[in-house]
């Protein structure tokens, strides 16, 4: 293994991560070592170490990373469209494409779901995926108030709904389906979700 010149903390911390990220594509993420992170990144254990102190502390830093990118995409989806209804169909979008961009994600989502309720790292994950419901809801509130959609729709419901979909999408893609299978349905799911939420009358 040819060593790598020393590069600051930060620059290698972001490599740690996208290297789990990319290995968590192939593999599960829990037989994922962090030898494995460090001979991907071309440095020893020791090396790797010395930004992280373990594997938990990568997978919380992973967490992270996937909550900053992922919330920054639906922010810039939600900001951009020209109402809520609007701002709904372009979040879906958007985090098909990101699953579709970055398809070691959700494997390590799931990956951690089956952790123990103690575990920090799920309790990372449940705390993100409760935001993600939550900024859900607020559209979906908003839209109703707007009389885009029918006004006797359960927001909570809805935003539930809006992720089952996404994930019965994904599921299928890590079942199995050919690259890009869950971005190429992701537009007949969404009209069909669309359409159940209907427009006030």
């Amino acid at each position: 293994m040819k060593p790598q010149l020393r590069q600051p903390t930060a620059s290698r911390q972001a490599e740690i991560v996208a290297t789990m990220v990319h290995l968590s594509a192939a593999r599960n993420p829990t037989e994922i070592t962090t030898g494995d992170i460090a001979q991907a990144i071309g440095v020893t254990q020791g090396a790797l170490f010395r930004h992280y102190p373990s594997k938990e502390a990568i997978r919380l830093a992973v967490v992270d990373w996937i909550e900053a990118r992922l919330m920054g995409e639906l922010t810039t989806a939600r900001a951009a469209a020209a109402d809520p209804r609007v701002a709904l169909a372009a979040m879906f979008r958007a985090h098909v494409r990101f699953t579709c961009d970055h398809p070691g994600v959700p494997r390590l989502v799931f990956a951690e779901l089956q952790e123990p309720e103690t575990s920090p790292v799920r309790q990372r994950v449940r705390a993100l995926m409760q935001r993600y419901r939550q900024t859900l809801a607020a559209v979906l509130a908003q839209a109703r108030a707007d009389g885009l959609i029918r006004g006797d729709v359960d927001c909570a419901a809805a935003a539930g709904l809006f992720l089952g979909a996404i994930q019965g999408l994904v599921i299928q893609q890590l079942l199995g389906g050919a690259p890009g299978a869950a971005e190429q349905q992701a537009e007949g799911v969404l009209q069909l979700y669309l359409t159940g939420l209907g427009e006030a009358s």
